[in-house]
Protein backbone atom coordinates (compact mmCIF):
# COMPACT_ATOMS: atom_id res chain seq x y z
CA UNK A 1 0.00 0.00 0.00
CA UNK A 2 2.73 2.19 0.64
CA UNK A 3 4.78 1.98 -2.35
CA UNK A 4 1.23 2.52 -4.46
CA UNK A 5 0.83 6.14 -2.60
CA UNK A 6 4.78 6.43 -3.38
CA UNK A 7 4.33 5.87 -7.26
CA UNK A 8 0.80 7.67 -7.34
CA UNK A 9 2.89 10.76 -5.84
CA UNK A 10 5.99 10.54 -6.70
CA UNK A 11 7.66 8.38 -9.73
CA UNK A 12 10.82 9.30 -9.03
CA UNK A 13 12.87 9.65 -6.02
CA UNK A 14 14.94 12.28 -5.60
CA UNK A 15 18.03 13.11 -3.07
CA UNK A 16 17.63 15.96 -0.32
CA UNK A 17 20.58 17.31 -3.10
CA UNK A 18 18.34 17.83 -6.22
CA UNK A 19 15.07 18.60 -3.92
CA UNK A 20 17.02 21.65 -3.14
CA UNK A 21 18.91 22.39 -6.19
CA UNK A 22 15.34 22.32 -7.78
CA UNK A 23 13.98 24.64 -5.33
CA UNK A 24 17.01 26.85 -5.81
CA UNK A 25 16.42 27.35 -9.67
CA UNK A 26 12.44 27.35 -9.12
CA UNK A 27 11.60 24.84 -11.28
CA UNK A 28 8.62 23.30 -10.27
CA UNK A 29 7.40 19.59 -12.04
CA UNK A 30 3.91 18.46 -10.03
CA UNK A 31 4.21 14.87 -10.29
CA UNK A 32 1.01 14.93 -7.74
CA UNK A 33 -2.49 13.02 -9.16
CA UNK A 34 -6.11 13.52 -8.01
CA UNK A 35 -8.87 10.92 -8.09
CA UNK A 36 -12.07 13.41 -9.24
CA UNK A 37 -16.10 12.76 -9.79
CA UNK A 38 -17.68 13.98 -12.59
CA UNK A 39 -21.36 14.56 -11.14
CA UNK A 40 -22.81 14.91 -14.19
CA UNK A 41 -20.96 11.90 -16.11
CA UNK A 42 -21.15 9.90 -13.04
CA UNK A 43 -17.65 8.76 -13.63
CA UNK A 44 -13.89 9.41 -11.87
CA UNK A 45 -11.76 10.57 -13.84
CA UNK A 46 -7.83 11.24 -12.92
CA UNK A 47 -5.99 14.83 -12.56
CA UNK A 48 -3.24 15.81 -13.46
CA UNK A 49 -1.07 18.62 -14.30
CA UNK A 50 1.52 19.07 -17.18
CA UNK A 51 4.23 21.11 -15.34
CA UNK A 52 8.21 21.91 -15.54
CA UNK A 53 10.96 23.75 -17.56
CA UNK A 54 14.64 23.50 -17.44
CA UNK A 55 17.88 25.85 -17.29
CA UNK A 56 21.32 24.75 -19.02
CA UNK A 57 22.04 22.78 -16.38
CA UNK A 58 18.85 20.66 -15.56
CA UNK A 59 15.48 20.23 -16.33
CA UNK A 60 12.79 18.50 -14.69
CA UNK A 61 9.30 17.91 -16.53
CA UNK A 62 5.88 16.05 -15.93
CA UNK A 63 3.31 15.27 -18.93
CA UNK A 64 0.46 13.33 -19.37
CA UNK A 65 -0.44 10.49 -21.75
CA UNK A 66 -3.38 8.32 -22.42
CA UNK A 67 -3.33 4.60 -21.84
CA UNK A 68 -1.16 3.31 -24.30
CA UNK A 69 0.77 6.68 -24.67
CA UNK A 70 -1.16 9.17 -27.19
CA UNK A 71 -1.59 12.45 -26.76
CA UNK A 72 -4.36 13.66 -24.73
CA UNK A 73 -6.36 17.07 -24.93
CA UNK A 74 -5.81 19.48 -22.12
CA UNK A 75 -8.52 21.32 -20.37
CA UNK A 76 -7.29 24.00 -19.82
CA UNK A 77 -3.99 25.85 -19.95
CA UNK A 78 -2.21 27.68 -17.16
CA UNK A 79 -1.18 30.91 -17.14
CA UNK A 80 1.62 31.98 -14.08
CA UNK A 81 3.74 34.98 -14.10
CA UNK A 82 6.41 32.94 -13.46
CA UNK A 83 7.86 30.16 -15.59
CA UNK A 84 9.17 26.20 -15.45
CA UNK A 85 5.79 25.78 -13.52
CA UNK A 86 2.49 24.48 -14.33
CA UNK A 87 1.39 25.02 -17.80
CA UNK A 88 -2.01 22.57 -18.46
CA UNK A 89 -4.72 20.46 -16.44
CA UNK A 90 -5.10 17.20 -17.79
CA UNK A 91 -7.90 15.03 -17.04
CA UNK A 92 -8.70 11.49 -18.23
CA UNK A 93 -10.60 8.11 -17.36
CA UNK A 94 -6.80 6.80 -16.65
CA UNK A 95 -3.16 8.89 -17.48
CA UNK A 96 -0.04 7.69 -17.81
CA UNK A 97 2.20 10.00 -16.29
CA UNK A 98 5.75 10.39 -18.00
CA UNK A 99 8.06 11.85 -15.42
CA UNK A 100 11.48 13.18 -16.34
CA UNK A 101 14.84 14.77 -14.87
CA UNK A 102 17.73 15.82 -16.95
CA UNK A 103 20.59 16.96 -15.51
CA UNK A 104 23.46 18.50 -18.13
CA UNK A 105 23.36 15.19 -20.97
CA UNK A 106 22.17 12.70 -17.88
CA UNK A 107 18.75 11.53 -17.70
CA UNK A 108 16.01 9.42 -16.12
CA UNK A 109 12.83 8.31 -17.05
CA UNK A 110 9.59 7.07 -15.12
CA UNK A 111 6.00 6.16 -16.48
CA UNK A 112 3.73 5.09 -14.55
CA UNK A 113 -0.25 4.78 -15.51
CA UNK A 114 -2.94 5.59 -13.10
CA UNK A 115 -6.31 3.88 -13.16
CA UNK A 116 -9.29 4.32 -10.68
CA UNK A 117 -10.33 0.61 -9.61
CA UNK A 118 -13.53 -0.32 -7.31
CA UNK A 119 -13.35 -1.38 -4.14
CA UNK A 120 -17.05 -1.94 -3.06
CA UNK A 121 -19.91 -0.50 -4.22
CA UNK A 122 -21.04 2.86 -2.94
CA UNK A 123 -17.29 3.59 -1.95
CA UNK A 124 -14.82 5.60 -3.81
CA UNK A 125 -12.28 3.86 -5.94
CA UNK A 126 -8.92 3.72 -4.95
CA UNK A 127 -6.02 4.92 -7.66
CA UNK A 128 -4.12 2.32 -8.62
CA UNK A 129 -0.45 2.63 -9.66
CA UNK A 130 1.25 0.40 -11.94
CA UNK A 131 4.92 0.83 -13.29
CA UNK A 132 5.35 0.84 -17.27
CA UNK A 133 8.97 1.56 -16.91
CA UNK A 134 11.69 3.02 -14.95
CA UNK A 135 15.39 3.86 -16.17
CA UNK A 136 18.19 5.78 -15.03
CA UNK A 137 22.10 7.55 -16.40
CA UNK A 138 20.38 7.76 -19.74
CA UNK A 139 22.24 9.77 -21.86
CA UNK A 140 21.60 11.86 -25.19
CA UNK A 141 24.52 13.95 -26.18
CA UNK A 142 22.93 16.89 -27.65
CA UNK A 143 22.39 19.87 -26.29
CA UNK A 144 19.02 20.49 -26.74
CA UNK A 145 18.70 23.89 -24.76
CA UNK A 146 21.42 25.53 -26.30
CA UNK A 147 22.77 24.28 -29.90
CA UNK A 148 21.44 21.39 -31.20
CA UNK A 149 17.53 23.12 -29.65
CA UNK A 150 16.44 22.86 -33.11
CA UNK A 151 16.38 18.74 -33.00
CA UNK A 152 14.23 18.72 -29.46
CA UNK A 153 11.32 17.31 -30.10
CA UNK A 154 12.40 15.20 -32.00
CA UNK A 155 14.97 12.68 -30.32
CA UNK A 156 15.22 11.11 -26.84
CA UNK A 157 17.81 9.31 -24.52
CA UNK A 158 19.00 6.49 -24.84
CA UNK A 159 18.84 3.78 -21.85
CA UNK A 160 21.44 0.79 -21.33
CA UNK A 161 21.51 -2.09 -19.30
CA UNK A 162 24.64 -2.68 -17.10
CA UNK A 163 26.16 -4.51 -19.63
CA UNK A 164 25.61 -1.97 -22.14
CA UNK A 165 22.69 -3.49 -23.89
CA UNK A 166 20.19 -0.77 -24.88
CA UNK A 167 16.81 -0.27 -22.81
CA UNK A 168 13.51 0.16 -25.30
CA UNK A 169 10.99 1.92 -24.16
CA UNK A 170 7.38 0.21 -24.00
CA UNK A 171 5.43 0.65 -27.58
CA UNK A 172 3.39 3.74 -27.80
CA UNK A 173 5.55 5.85 -25.81
CA UNK A 174 8.27 7.50 -27.80
CA UNK A 175 6.36 10.28 -28.60
CA UNK A 176 5.21 11.35 -25.08
CA UNK A 177 8.70 10.99 -24.35
CA UNK A 178 10.56 12.88 -26.91
CA UNK A 179 8.08 15.60 -25.49
CA UNK A 180 9.19 14.57 -21.62
CA UNK A 181 12.92 15.14 -23.64
CA UNK A 182 11.77 18.55 -24.91
CA UNK A 183 10.64 19.69 -21.68
CA UNK A 184 12.98 18.86 -19.59
CA UNK A 185 15.55 21.18 -22.00
CA UNK A 186 13.00 24.24 -22.47
CA UNK A 187 14.54 26.83 -20.34
CA UNK A 188 12.53 29.08 -18.58
CA UNK A 189 9.39 26.96 -19.54
CA UNK A 190 6.36 28.33 -20.15
CA UNK A 191 3.71 26.34 -22.21
CA UNK A 192 2.72 22.50 -22.65
CA UNK A 193 4.70 19.94 -24.92
CA UNK A 194 2.40 17.01 -25.34
CA UNK A 195 -0.86 18.12 -24.40
CA UNK A 196 -3.06 19.65 -26.80
CA UNK A 197 -5.49 22.52 -27.13
CA UNK A 198 -8.82 20.19 -28.23
CA UNK A 199 -9.82 20.71 -32.08
CA UNK A 200 -12.55 23.34 -32.62
CA UNK A 201 -15.60 22.42 -34.36
CA UNK A 202 -16.22 23.45 -37.67
CA UNK A 203 -19.23 25.66 -38.60
CA UNK A 204 -21.75 23.16 -40.89
CA UNK A 205 -21.09 22.98 -43.84
CA UNK A 206 -24.33 25.19 -45.68
CA UNK A 207 -23.15 27.87 -43.26
CA UNK A 208 -19.31 27.65 -44.56
CA UNK A 209 -21.31 28.36 -48.35
CA UNK A 210 -23.23 31.02 -47.32
CA UNK A 211 -20.09 33.28 -46.34
CA UNK A 212 -16.90 32.58 -47.24
CA UNK A 213 -15.40 35.47 -46.76
CA UNK A 214 -16.38 35.68 -43.47
CA UNK A 215 -14.47 31.85 -42.66
CA UNK A 216 -10.65 32.43 -41.47
CA UNK A 217 -8.51 29.22 -40.55
CA UNK A 218 -8.62 28.23 -37.10
CA UNK A 219 -5.16 29.52 -35.42
CA UNK A 220 -4.24 27.12 -32.31
CA UNK A 221 -3.45 29.12 -29.49
CA UNK A 222 -0.96 25.95 -27.97
CA UNK A 223 2.69 26.67 -29.00
CA UNK A 224 3.74 24.34 -31.43
CA UNK A 225 5.96 21.21 -30.40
Amino acid sequence: MESDRRLNRWGLTFTPTVINRLRKLAIYGQPQLSLEHQGRAKQYVVRGVESGGANEEVGYYVTFAGESGDALAWLQTLDSLTVNGPHAVVIAPVLTRIEMLRVARTYELCITRHTPVAVEARQRPKLEAEEVFRAKHGYLALELWGKDKELAGCVRPQFFTKSGEEVELPSGFDEAVKAATRGVNCVACSHPHFSRLVAQQQLPAHEEEQEPAMSAPVVSLAQAV
